[in-house]
């Protein structure tokens, strides 16, 4: 997931809609929707492993965020291990 603003979006704006944004992540990742989360060095970028029931779930917790609609996000599905599954 990559924040990409407008240069042109006011500096109070932005710090607003920051602040919103790790306030609504802190309740994604309490709730364990966010289960990991990594960011990106020199960057406005993380990679993260979230936890939903299917794509339309997920679809709504990613654009919970209030910086969703300034984010290029890619998707990569992942299914649970058979090692992981038999206690290994």
């Amino acid at each position: 997931m990559e924040i990409q603003l407008p240069p042109d979006l006011p500096e109070d704006e932005v710090r607003d809609l920051r602040g919103a944004e790790a306030e609504r992540a802190k309740d994604l990742l309490q709730a364990g929707s966010i289960v990991r989360i990594w960011r990106i060095p020199g960057r406005t970028a993380n990679v993260g492993v979230w936890s939903a029931a299917d794509a339309t779930e997920l679809h709504e917790l990613i654009t919970s965020l209030p910086l969703a609609a300034w984010s290029d996000i890619d998707v990569t599905p992942l299914a649970r291990h058979y090692l992981e599954e038999a206690g290994a």
